[in-house]
């Protein structure tokens, strides 16, 4: 792939984009917001100089990957050089179509959208270009560059030739697929989101703590990570959102628990926040200052 263009500086954006330069792919990160440019090629930067302490990366190896991966907050001139073009953007619908809608305006007619969602409908997503069969979903997982899976969703329209395309950039990610017809939350978000939300009901209910509910699912069915730990990685409005969605398309048993509600709207959204279930205000402060 000559140009891939990340929109979105966010949590997953630009873990993707730090993913495709390590592979040697030529990459834009492009985002509205300077600041939000800045703190993604901090943490970036941060990855690399953990590569290097770790032996995992040579210092020629860090030059190549720096030289590959430029950051822009021109998104119109990002996307008009783009062959492909990854949307990271958050999962609301009209932010979805808004970035679309650009992107379909403004990059060349060969180029081919993937948006990174766990569980919105890429049909309808495509539905805001005038080529839904050069739209999919390419849903990666949080932390990109250790997860080994991306999740191929087809939409209603969209080609076999996209398809194929999807699966040749995922391979030059390194990464496994498995590819899925579209429905809402695909296979890993379904049960992802009733775990998590699950947790937040008996820690509403006084079953246990936090701690105790985590270690009781690492050890006992093997998870890598407990579900509060996982939620406050990938930020609690982020799986608040993905549960509101599956909602109103699945039913009944997605209903948020209302102990989730409430962390959210007492901005208790995860790492990224400083506090969600658990507390993290110390390295939140520590990476405010670096």
């Amino acid at each position: 792939m000559k140009n891939i263009i990340v929109i979105g500086a966010g949590v997953m954006g630009r873990e993707i984009a730090y993913v495709a330069a390590m592979n040697e792919c030529s990459v834009v990160l492009a985002d509205i917001s300077e600041e939000q440019l800045k703190n993604a090629k901090g943490h970036i930067l941060s990855l690399i100089n953990k590569g290097i302490e770790r032996g995992k990366m040579s210092h020629e190896e860090t030059d190549r990957v720096k030289n590959q991966l430029k950051y822009s907050a021109d998104l119109k001139k990002a996307c008009s050089k783009a062959d492909v073009i990854i949307e990271a953007v958050p999962e609301k619908i009209e932010l979805k179509r808004n970035v679309f809608e650009l992107m379909d305006k403004h990059a060349p007619a060969h180029a081919f959208f993937a948006t990174n969602t766990s569980t919105m409908s890429p049909t309808e997503i495509g539905s805001f270009t005038a080529r839904p069969e050069r739209v999919i979903a390419m849903h990666f997982f949080n932390p990109v560059h250790k997860m080994s899976l991306i999740e191929i969703v087809k939409g209603l329209e969209t080609s076999d030739e996209t398809v194929e395309e999807a699966l040749r950039l995922a391979a030059a990610f390194g990464k496994e697929t498995v590819t899925v017809n579209e429905f809402p939350g695909f296979i890993t978000s379904r049960i992802s989101a009733l775990v998590g939300n699950e947790a937040f009901y008996m820690l509403q209910e006084g079953l246990g703590s936090p701690e105790e509910i985590d270690k009781a699912i690492k050890l006992g069915l093997h998870y890598p990570m407990g579900p509060f730990e996982l939620g406050d990685l990938v930020g609690l409005d982020t799986r608040l959102n993905n549960l509101q969605y599956l909602h109103s398309t699945l039913g009944e048993k997605y209903r948020p628990s209302p102990l989730l509600v409430q962390y959210v709207k007492a901005g208790r959204l995860g790492r990224k926040t400083g506090r969600g279930v658990y507390d993290y205000s110390s390295q939140y402060e520590e990476s405010k200052s670096t």
